[in-house]
């Protein structure tokens, strides 16, 4: 990857809808040539895909927390996917470093539906405890990838 390729990058991520003559005007390169390396990123693995991001409110998942997750002994994290991914509230999940052996975050329509899914995660025989943050308000998101 050269710096033309990360500038094709930054582009799309400011938006994917980004046609290649708007991006190639950017980058200093002709549409086709533009094409020609997404393609290739694509192919390389580089750009794993494109995709819509809706906002959470508007499809009723207003309510956003952070959750840790602190488990009896220990816990793989093939074991801690397994009980994660029977919970469709957790919209990202990730082993840590810390006291915390997982961290996760979790989108429900209100503070009801919230306890209700901590406590489908709680129910795991493997789960000790759970210490969540509601998050009040969102003061930067940026999609790195």
């Amino acid at each position: 990857m050269d710096r033309i390729d990360h500038g094709i990058i930054d582009q799309l991520r400011l938006n994917a809808r980004a046609g290649y003559a708007d991006i190639g005007a950017e980058v200093g390169l002709s549409a086709s040539a533009v094409k020609r390396r997404i393609d290739r990123l694509v192919a390389d693995g580089v750009i794993r895909g494109f995709t819509v991001q809706v906002d959470p409110a508007v499809e009723g998942l207003a309510t956003e927390a952070y959750v840790e997750l602190f488990c009896r002994g220990t816990v793989s994290p093939t074991d801690l996917k397994r009980i994660l991914a029977g919970v469709p509230e957790i919209v990202e999940a990730g082993t840590v470093t810390g006291e915390a052996d997982a961290i996760v975050i979790m989108r429900a329509r209100d503070v009801i539906a919230l306890e209700e899914a901590l406590e489908k995660v709680r129910a795991a025989a493997t789960v000790d405890h759970t210490r969540s943050a509601i998050v009040l308000s969102k003061l930067i998101t940026r999609n790195a990838g």
